[in-house]
């Protein structure tokens, strides 16, 4: 927990939301011990916005439960290395293996609602993910292939049709449109 405090601390917010939800990760970090599991009602988890090498396309999934395509991602479940967490999620979410963090640190930061819903037959009330996101780079060229049961498609977009291929709007324009900006800001930077 304090190596992530500690992370969050030297991270530099990108609009207001980043700044207003980094305040929150790090107090309920400070304060709950349940962040790190399912148990409680906020809990940590890591996404990638996963990119080629010359960041033109962006690789989505078809997420089952929100019938739409979105980034990949998931639960700490205890474990504390976000980062890892992240790249798990992508292998396992699209089948990719050739993937590497851009860079290590933290891409962006995210609190995010979820709406009740069942997995598996069970009731999973609604609740809170408190998100950090990195950003990653695949091979295109690499087959993918689908999680039967997280999602029923993998595909590589341009960078405006992924954002738009999403059907949740507060993603689309508050989230997707975001990481596309701030990618394009780092990729310009690392090229001068």
């Amino acid at each position: 927990m304090e190596n992530l405090l500690q992370l969050l601390k030297q991270y530099r917010p990108f609009n207001g939301q980043e700044s207003r939800d980094r305040e929150e990760i790090c107090r309920l970090l400070r304060e709950r011990d349940d962040v790190w599991d399912r148990s409680g009602l906020a809990h940590m988890t890591a996404s990638a916005w996963v990119t080629n090498p010359d960041r033109k396309y962006i690789l989505m999934a078809y997420h089952n439960l929100y019938q739409s395509w979105s980034w990949l991602g998931g639960h700490a479940d205890g474990e504390k290395d976000l980062l890892a967490v992240a790249m798990r999620e992508v292998q396992e979410e699209s089948g990719l293996t050739e993937i590497r963090p851009v860079s290590r640190d933290i891409f962006s930061l995210e609190i995010l609602c979820v709406n009740g819903h069942e997995k598996r037959g069970v009731y999973v009330p609604s609740h809170l993910h408190l998100n950090v996101t990195y950003l990653i780079e695949g091979n295109p060229e690499e087959k993918t292939r689908i999680k039967a049961d997280e999602n029923s498609g993998v595909r590589w977009f341009n960078r405006e049709d992924a954002v738009s291929a999403s059907s949740e709007v507060w993603f689309r324009e508050r989230i997707y449109r975001k990481l596309n900006e701030k990618m394009m800001r780092f990729h310009a930077a690392q090229s001068l």
